[in-house]
């Protein structure tokens, strides 16, 4: 083994999941910087390592050093100091300022900074003020100099250690040593993975209990974020044992206790996280309490069929006029349908028909976006699910079972997006007296979230459902509506282009090219077309990885729009000021939730902040929070559901075989409002066309509905 001394540069590439890493790196003797590669997360930039490893020489990259083991440790060196002092790790100090500090005092820096911080004052234009804010931020890096040099010692990184020191305080080092597998349950971003390599270094074996407890925990997380709300018990069995490489049977005496104590749910055959078996449990008791509780009003009695409508000038179709009445003489009811079928129309003549009779509506969505949309196409405020429970993180959800919502009709769009965790939380604060309506597209891709709960209600045949099939004149200009539903009847789109058309299939065979083309595209062609701004134009991509997947086109697309300007560096990404950026987990203290875009409005280096507007709100990041946050040029399919984008440019490739699906190209291409574009290969988009196979989930909330009606 070899050992390397050397201080992070830049971040060329990192994995968030698994942590591998390319890193150039600063090595005294060195002329020029040295590529480091291995597993090295959240190492952020200015770090200073002692790494053990080897040289190698790779065919196409050249000479690297593969990383083994690392440690971070203090610098020793004027050029270690200043990367130290501008990482961000000490408020008040950014790359400015570190350089006029160590310019100042040199090797004596740290030094100076611990023992004689009025000394300072000595640098130009570094006044009291910020002296102050340094000494601050100092006495609390000291507090945690000492969880830092622990946690190290275990292949812990900076970013990790504050992390951990934050949840825990001055029980950080106790709460490690006790259990290493709680950072797993307590903190965001440190996985089972992580916590796992710690307690390994600290010598726990593959059969520990309390490994065991943790690696099922984990698998079933997994399976939650694969949409999954329970695991059957053999299948959690054999995931966790090939999780741990540990023998069955201490996994299984593992789980009997997690059941025991309530950590875990059996029912029948399978097994719940606690949280999950209420919410789908709970949901369907209060969908079929709901059902049975009659309305007490004459709304269904109203002998005209258009519920006091006649004045409107809108011409309802048969199927749209059956949904109206059934709106009216139904507890709950379902809308469904594709683009251009007339939802928004049909929902704004239920909004219409109950309006006629005095009724409160209340109208909510998902997402921010999707809210917004709603309320431009009615003319009535719709609110985000959250916002209309009243939730704060403090107190939670304010409207619950014991502060039920005020008003006579529920009407919530964009349902297939709806997870059951969300759901359960609204069905809480319907009161028994309140007519439920759910919209939403059934074709499209199943929520993010775990469950399916807008096709399991459909699927249990107990709710009224409309479904609209035609597709109306208007509607039928447009190629982008009439090739969705091609696409969703499993025909191939139309893609003869032309001046006229909204829709466009760009071919390209060679895969490697299709990066240059899109950002061409984006950037170029349609934004000079279209007259739109370029970052108004979304790239929606079947995958993350890949040179076609979000994580490329990102980088490709931000070199090309906005290549310069402050910055903060986070997990091999960097955000500048002016780039467009997705929250990717929901975060209930900033009130931003997994799904939101926004752009960077301004970027503080010293600080080690930045601010970003979603829809008008201001929202600050610290740089160890930036891991909430990708850049959003480019998203996946996945991501992009419940908003509309006026331009889409998608790559269809053979290189995303494996995610190419019927309802993920229907999706992708029915968030285009005015213009989309296809570019790859035929070949690929037949493909998708033809692969009907979807995922099954494990939900039982159709079964739950059927039995207790």
């Amino acid at each position: 083994m070899i050992k390397l001394r050397c201080v992070v540069e830049h971040i060329t590439y990192q994995n968030p999941e698994n942590g591998w890493s390319v890193m150039k790196v600063k090595v005294k003797d060195y002329k020029d910087l040295v590529t480091l590669t291995g597993s090295l997360l959240d190492v952020p930039v200015g770090s200073v390592l002692l790494c053990e490893g080897n040289w190698k020489v790779d065919a196409r990259y050249g000479q690297q050093f593969v990383v083994e083991s690392w440690q971070e440790v203090m610098p020793a060196t004027i050029y270690g100091i200043e990367k130290y002092l501008g990482s961000g790790l000490v408020k008040g100090i950014g790359p400015v300022y570190a350089k006029a500090i160590v310019g100042r005092f040199g090797l004596e820096t740290l030094d100076v900074i611990e023992n004689d911080i009025e000394r300072l004052l000595e640098v130009p234009r570094l006044g009291r003020k910020r002296v102050e804010k340094i000494r601050e931020s100092w006495e609390k890096q000291k507090d945690i100099k000492e969880v830092m040099v622990f946690l190290q010692g275990y292949g812990v990184s900076t970013a990790y250690a504050a992390k951990i020191y934050r949840q825990y305080q001055k029980e950080a080092i106790k709460t490690v040593q006790e259990n290493p597998y709680q950072l797993a349950d307590d903190i965001w971003g440190i996985g089972f993975k992580t916590a796992d390599g710690i307690a390994s270094k600290m010598g726990y074996g593959n059969n520990d209990p309390r490994r065991c407890r943790s690696g099922i925990l984990y698998t079933l997380n997994q399976l939650a974020e694969d949409g999954h709300v329970y695991a059957e018990s053999e299948q959690l069995v054999t995931a966790a044992k090939e999780l741990l490489q540990a023998d069955e049977e201490p996994i299984r005496k593992a789980m009997a206790d997690m059941i025991e104590a309530k950590d875990l749910i059996q029912d029948d055959e399978v097994i719940y996280l606690p949280p999950f078996y209420y919410a789908e449990s709970g949901s369907a008791k209060r969908l079929t309490s709901l059902l049975i509780n009659d309305v007490s009003d004459d709304i269904a009695a109203e002998p005209e069929t258009a519920y006091g409508m006649k004045k409107s000038e809108i011409v309802y179709d048969e199927v749209q006029q059956a949904a109206i009445n059934q709106a009216m003489e139904s507890k709950i009811m379902v809308l469904t349908g594709g683009p251009g079928t007339g939802k928004t129309t049909t929902t704004q003549g239920i909004i219409e028909a109950f309006k006629a009779r005095g009724k409160q509506i209340l109208l909510a969505a998902p997402t921010g976006r999707a809210a917004k949309r709603m309320t431009e196409a009615t003319g009535m405020e719709a609110k985000t699910i959250h916002r209309l429970l009243e939730y704060n993180p403090m107190d939670g959800y304010k409207r619950n079972d014991e502060n039920t919502l005020e008003g006579d009709v529920l009407i919530v769009d964009e349902c297939s997006m709806i997870d059951i965790m969300l759901f359960y939380n609204l069905m809480k604060a319907i009161p028994a007296n309140m007519r439920l309506i759910l919209v939403g597209d059934i074709d499209q891709l199943p929520s993010v979230g775990a469950g399916n709960v807008l096709r399991d209600i459909i699927d249990s045949r107990q709710i009224p459902v409309v479904r609209l099939t035609r597709i109306f004149r208007q509607a039928q200009s447009s190629r982008i509506v009439m090739n969705a539903h091609a696409i969703n009847a499993g025909h191939f789109p139309n893609i003869s282009n032309g001046r006229q058309t909204d829709f466009f299939f760009i071919k390209a065979e060679d895969a490697d090219s299709i990066p240059g083309l899109i950002v061409s595209l984006v950037r170029d062609r349609l934004s000079r077309a279209y007259g739109y701004n370029p970052k108004e134009i979304q790239v929606l991509t079947p995958m993350q990885r890949g040179n076609t997947g979000a994580g490329n086109m990102n980088i490709e697309l931000q070199n090309a729009l906005n290549p310069n300007g402050d910055a903060l560096t986070r997990g091999g990404y960097t955000f500048r000021r002016g780039d467009k950026v997705m929250q990717i987990r929901n975060n209930y203290d900033k009130n931003v939730f997994n799904g939101d875009i926004g752009f960077i409005t301004a970027v503080d280096t010293n600080e080690r902040t930045l601010s970003v507007v979603y829809d008008g709100r201001v929202v600050e990041y610290d740089v160890t929070e930036l891991d909430e946050i990708t850049l959003a040029y480019a998203i996946t399919i996945h991501k992009s559901q419940g908003s509309e984008f006026p331009i889409v440019v998608m790559p269809v490739t053979m290189k995303h075989y494996v995610m190419l699906q019927r309802n993920l190209i229907y999706t992708g291409i029915t968030r285009a409002k005015k213009i989309c574009v296809l570019v790859g290969t035929t070949k690929a988009l037949a493909y998708a066309i033809h692969n009907q196979t979807v995922s099954k989930r494990n939900t039982r909330l159709k079964e739950r509905l059927n039995s207790k009606l």
